[in-house]
């Protein structure tokens, strides 16, 4: 999905970069990426560590009903897009505050683990989760433009596919490290907060040391000047537009995690003990498969991967729904779960990037962003709820039909031009 932005006479940053990288194109990640890459491996250990055992600690633990965890889950993955735009914002309008206001998002999300130790009923839990999510819809944009102008147009999705795999190693070790302290601790969630907290303030000073700011962040590049209207002005460039439907109505059909993995233990009768470790096999597809798909995604076309994706997912839902109860199906499922994360977490960013100006990378980013997390945060409402009242079955069966609606829409709704390298 390539739009030709203006081009002015004066060199752009991004411009600037892809002169720079011209003589060394073998080396097709920036140092910027990795950089950035190892601060989400630090942090994702210590988010997913408290994704893994929230669900069993909710659900089992403290008793909540499926609508009582919709609403929580929906709020841990949705509230962030209440302030994406804002994140955004104040990311383009100093130039070279991607990395700082990054850094207050990270800052927020670590100062808010030590609180779940003392949070036991709904309310406050509700609001810890939310504070955490503000941290996580600050940095989610800045981050990402930081990612894509430090990279040319043509090995944009590589890069991002580079870093969501470094962000998924982080997904994969955060559930192993909290089966361990559950393994080998009597108060379990409290020691699995705590290692959590601990963790997300080593990403905080891997992100103030080692990421680039200041003379050696991306210069403020010219074009129109970052306001919340000029973000969303950009909605009328008609493949942006396009690109963000789709991710809405998409997000209105996807299932969060927390529910695919309480599907999976109901159906196979998962021990709780054996709970915290259902999300590694998504991390590891995910991470198998993020630079590979990345890598395709630059030269055969993004939206192409993107809608795969999706279809691989309506596959691990249409598994979910069957009566086969072999010992492959968790595997299954959870590749099928990953690869759909592969094929559209970065490849979405990748692909909105290309219609986006340089001055408000940041905030028309967040644009798609705050859709996508929306959606998603009213598919948990709507999930929990029809779990409640149906049963889980009917409510992914549902689920299912709807994703393949919104699948074959997206599908002629899809972009009209698309950049391929």
């Amino acid at each position: 999905m390539y739009v030709a932005d203006s081009r002015a006479s004066t060199p752009s940053a991004e411009g600037a970069v892809r002169q720079g990288l011209a003589g060394r194109r073998r080396h097709a990640v920036a140092p910027t990426v990795l950089a950035l890459g190892t601060v989400s491996l630090v942090t994702d250990v210590s988010s997913e560590m408290v994704t893994a055992v929230l669900p069993l600690y909710l659900v089992a633990g403290l008793g909540l009903s499926p609508l009582g965890f919709g609403l929580l889950d929906g709020i841990y993955n949705g509230f962030s897009a209440l302030v994406r735009l804002a994140g955004g914002h104040l990311a383009d309008r100093g130039g070279g505050r991607h990395k700082w206001v990054a850094g207050l998002g990270y800052g927020i999300s670590a100062l808010c683990k030590p609180l779940l130790l003392v949070a036991h009923t709904l309310t406050p839990i509700g609001l810890i989760l939310a504070a955490d999510r503000t941290g996580k819809g600050l940095r989610t944009a800045p981050r990402d433009a930081l990612i894509s102008l430090s990279s040319t147009p043509e090995t944009r999705g590589r890069a991002f596919g580079v870093h969501r795999a470094m962000d998924t190693a982080g997904a994969l070790f955060g559930p192993l490290v909290a089966f361990l302290i559950l393994r080998a601790t009597v108060d379990g969630y409290d020691a699995v907060f705590t290692v959590s907290f601990c963790v997300a303030v080593a990403g905080v000073l891997v992100l103030v040391l080692f990421v680039p700011g200041g003379a050696s962040a991306p210069a403020a590049p010219e074009g129109p000047r970052p306001t919340l209207r000029a973000a969303l002005a950009l909605l009328r460039r008609r493949d942006l537009r396009r690109i963000t439907i789709c991710a809405l109505l998409l997000g209105l059909a996807t299932v969060s995690d927390s529910f695919v993995y309480l599907l999976l233990q109901r159906r196979l009768g998962v021990p709780d003990r054996w709970f915290a470790l259902l999300p590694l096999g998504t991390a590891a597809a995910f991470l198998l498969l993020a630079v590979p798909l990345g890598r395709l995604a630059d030269r055969v076309g993004r939206w192409r991967i993107f809608l795969a994706g999706h279809g691989a997912l309506l596959l691990a839902y249409g598994l979910l729904l069957t009566s086969w109860h072999g010992t492959a199906l968790p595997y299954t499922v959870l590749a099928l779960h990953g690869t759909f994360y592969a094929a559209t977490d970065g490849v979405l960013m990748a692909a909105a990037s290309d219609g986006v100006p340089e001055a408000l990378r940041s905030s028309g980013l967040a644009v798609v962003q705050t859709g996508q997390a929306l959606a998603r945060f009213a598919c948990s409402l709507l999930f929990g709820a029809a779990w409640t009242v149906w049963g889980d079955r009917t409510a992914l069966a549902a689920s299912t039909a709807a994703l393949a609606v919104c699948a074959v829409f997206s599908f002629t709704l899809r972009p009209t031009r698309e950049h391929v390298s």
